[in-house]
C-alpha cells in the first residue's frame, strides 16, 4: 500500500490575502486558483522546491465557526513545519520582508529552529535538520 498527504487545509479570511502572503512572504509557489463557485476557490501553494507535492489549500472560512478558527486552528501550538535546506538564508529573509517570529534561533541536537506567524497567527517551525 502506499498513501501520502496531497494537501492541508488552513482556514483564512480572504483568498487573495492568503496568496499574497504565503506566495511573496514566504516565496510559496501558487499550485493552483481555480474559481468554484461565487464565493469559493481552489487554491493551492506549497514551498518552494517541495519534493513530495503536498500543498496548502487555502480555504476561506465559509461560516463564523470556521471564523474562530482562522489563526488558531491547533489552540495555540505550533501547527506546520517548514524544513529548509538553509534556515539562516531563509531565516533572514522572512525577517527582512516582517515575519515574525516569536521564538527566536535555538540549536538543538537535531538542528535548528525558529516560530514564526503567519499572517493569521498560525505557528510554524522553521527547521534545518541536521544530516
Amino acid at each position: 500500500m502506499k498513501q501520502h498527504l496531497a494537501h492541508i487545509a488552513i482556514v483564512v479570511e480572504d483568498y487573495d490575502n492568503a496568496i499574497h502572503f504565503y506566495t511573496q512572504k514566504l516565496n510559496f509557489t501558487l499550485v493552483e486558483d481555480t474559481v468554484l463557485s461565487e464565493t469559493k476557490r481552489w487554491v493551492l501553494v506549497q514551498p518552494p522546491g517541495s519534493i513530495n507535492g503536498c500543498c496548502l489549500l487555502l480555504a476561506k472560512a465559509a461560516n463564523e465557526e470556521q471564523k474562530t478558527r482562522i489563526g488558531n486552528q491547533t489552540g495555540g501550538r505550533v501547527f506546520l513545519f517548514l524544513y529548509t535546506d538553509n534556515f539562516w538564508r531563509d531565516y533572514n529573509t522572512m525577517k527582512s520582508k516582517e515575519i515574525i517570529f516569536v521564538r527566536e534561533p535555538v540549536e538543538e541536537k537535531w538542528g535548528i529552529v525558529a516560530v514564526f506567524k503567519d499572517l493569521y497567527g498560525n505557528l510554524w517551525d522553521l527547521i534545518e535538520p541536521k544530516n
